[in-house]
């Protein structure tokens, strides 16, 4: 299959990258951090969980980081969402979009949520309905689309009947991800030609870790399927702290770089964001874990 002519980056790390970091990171920081994407051409930045604060510390400012920023037109600010009281305030906050999640392994979903896959649906069914009723967008993530760190291999199948789940349900976007970084090209093809087979390439996204070197090869593979969002990471922050090394997100740069050189449009301006890479770097006391962003000091 042909490439597609663009590809839609889904950024996120003022979200899934700052999530797991141990020392507290500043309101403001992160307020500046998502005005610096938002002047990238980037179109989609996740900017916080409303999750409950003794989960995620990290994120228990939500409400401040989300009347804190400046929206600029064009630019949509989704939240994840993990709950009803979580849509809560995500309403209070205005936004116009939401992310909820479930995962391909029963295990991972017990151990990251205390709930079965089930379970999850049903807790975050009302919070779709709550949705509908407000016009706002749903994405839905799934965690484990290439391996467990409980279960290890994950029957493709099984992606498949999630993903159509949340398709089914309402989610105009499903992300999948390989949660723990340990999937190869024929891994991801794979399971892609199972879920292709009941959600459209037009509403899946790709969500790639890169714990073992694998992410930007995997992306490639799934674009090559007509896959055209791909989920990342500025400097390449966040981790899963189920994965060993939880090296994490692929970095935003990376991923422009080889995009670019494919001759794919992503409207992202790829100096601003190596510079918004050593910004937050800078603030987190170490280089970004981006091969690019160093290349380019």
């Amino acid at each position: 299959m042909a490439f597609p002519p663009s590809v839609r980056i889904y950024e996120v790390a003022p979200r899934d990258g700052l999530q797991n970091e141990k020392e507290s990171i500043p309101t403001a920081v992160k307020i500046e951090l998502i005005n610096r994407l938002s002047q990238t051409g980037l179109t989609h930045i996740e900017a916080t969980s409303f999750v409950s604060p003794k989960a995620i510390p990290q994120l228990g400012d939500a409400a401040e980081v989300m009347a804190g920023i400046e929206c600029k037109k064009g630019v949509t600010y989704p939240v994840l969402v993990p709950n009803e009281r979580g849509m809560e305030g995500a309403l209070a906050a205005g936004v116009a979009e939401i992310a909820v999640f479930t995962a391909a392994s029963e295990s991972f979903t017990k151990a990251n949520i205390n709930a079965s896959i089930d379970e999850s649906f049903a807790r975050f069914a009302p919070v779709m309905e709550t949705a509908k009723a407000n016009n706002i967008k749903v994405r839905g993530y799934v965690s484990c689309a290439a391996g467990c760190p409980y279960e290890g291999k994950i029957d493709p199948a099984k992606v498949r009947d999630v993903a159509a789940k949340l398709y089914e349900a309402g989610c105009y976007e499903i992300s999948l991800g390989d949660t723990i970084g340990v999937g190869t090209p024929p891994v991801i093809e794979k399971m892609l030609q199972e879920v292709l087979q009941d959600v459209p390439a037009k509403a899946l996204a790709l969500h790639m870790h890169d714990t073992y070197g694998q992410a930007l090869v995997n992306i490639y593979a799934g674009i090559q399927m007509g896959i055209s969002v791909v989920d990342s990471s500025v400097a390449g922050l966040g981790g899963c702290p189920y994965a060993r090394g939880a090296t994490g997100n692929v970095a935003t740069e990376d991923v422009l770089y080889m995009l670019q050189g494919m001759g794919i449009e992503t409207g992202v301006n790829l100096e601003k964001i190596i510079e918004t890479s050593w910004f937050i770097a800078d603030h987190l006391g170490r280089k970004p874990a981006s091969k690019l962003a160093n290349a380019r000091r």
